[in-house]
């Protein structure tokens, strides 16, 4: 089929491959008009996935009506902050007969909905899917066997995206709690965060794995209390995604909370990895979201502080390892 791919970012390029591997007619939007240029002419991408050569068969383009016009099926990989803008474009361009498949990972602060519901503000009644899991893009462009999950309140619409991605060396389930794999997507970012915090603080492997063990805990606690179903969690966009966030240097996050653990300010941070770190807005958004649902998350409430109010790590830490005992086996809203 005809599939767009709108965002010409490390994530975009890797799915694009991958698609055209597939047998698909691929084109590839960016608004960087230079860059476009390039990649269309020599089949690179230096900035973002240095060293993998695009398939010859992906086209590209920096205009939004000729991808668009060309689409049968679009995915949407754009940072979380433009996917409205992009949607809203898109409305005027394509009919509600294209599916619309998110592969972008984020809550909108000013609204705190997932990027599906934002597509759907803008395009009410169109049919959309997110693509989530356990999947670095230069993993995936480099061939390296991944697995990933379609998920869509419609079954019909998530086999199909299962359908235009799986290979032999992308494995993709199905999912219909399209709710819980947007939320655990988006929210292992901020976990990710502090596990690079303690990781740029030198505190070892134990107390990552303790991020990460509490980390889920906290985000099955805000999805539960949403409504996403709790199995999802510890599914490939829960414990799965998660995982990969919190132990791989290609990892934003990961690496922009290293800087934050060695002392480098917000802004230090984000201008040293050069690429959008989700977790900055997510940690925004889950903090209210929190709030809202009135759901203990200590971890992200700890990131929030360090991140927007100055709290410096070392008493994040200690804010966490001061907090009042408990048994293990507490649970709350029917989970820990």
């Amino acid at each position: 089929m005809r599939i767009s791919v709108i965002g010409a970012g490390s994530w975009g390029i890797a799915l694009a491959g991958l698609l055209a591997d597939n047998g698909h007619e691929v084109v590839v939007w960016g608004r960087d008009s230079q860059k476009i240029a390039d990649m269309q002419m020599q089949r690179k991408s230096p900035d973002y996935l240095p060293g993998y050569d695009i398939n010859p068969d992906v086209a590209f383009t920096n205009q939004l009506k000729a991808a668009a016009e060309h689409a049968e099926t679009i995915v949407i990989s754009v940072a979380s902050a433009g996917v409205r803008d992009i949607a809203r474009k898109l409305a005027v361009l394509i009919d509600n007969n294209i599916i619309l498949i998110s592969a972008s990972k984020g809550i909108e602060p000013e609204t705190l909905k997932t990027m599906t519901s934002v597509i759907e503000d803008e395009m009410p009644g169109c049919k959309t899917a997110a693509l989530s899991g356990p999947s670095h893009a230069e993993e995936v462009a480099a061939g390296l066997p991944a697995t990933c999950v379609a998920a869509s309140r419609d079954d019909e619409t998530a086999r199909f995206v299962q359908d235009a991605f799986m290979n032999e060396r992308f494995r993709v389930y199905t999912n219909a709690d399209l709710l819980g794999v947007e939320l655990g997507g988006a929210l292992k970012n901020v976990i990710a965060l502090a596990a690079g915090i303690s990781d740029g603080m030198a505190f070892g492997d134990n107390a990552k794995a303790a991020l990460m063990t509490r980390g889920i805990a906290e985000i099955a606690r805000l999805g539960n209390a949403m409504g996403a179903d709790l199995h999802t969690f510890s599914g490939l966009s829960g414990i799965g995604d998660l995982i990969v966030t919190c132990g791989s240097m290609y990892s934003r996050n990961r690496r922009a909370g290293i800087l934050l653990g060695r002392g480098r300010t917000l802004p230090e941070a984000l201008a040293e990895v050069r690429m959008t770190v989700e977790g900055v807005n997510t940690a925004r958004a889950a903090h209210m979201l929190a709030q809202l649902y009135n759901v203990e998350m200590p971890i992200t409430n700890e990131i929030h502080e360090t991140l927007f109010n100055g709290k410096s790590p070392a008493d994040a830490v200690a804010g966490l390892m001061g907090r009042e005992k408990k048994t293990e086996r507490e649970w709350e809203a029917g989970v820990l």
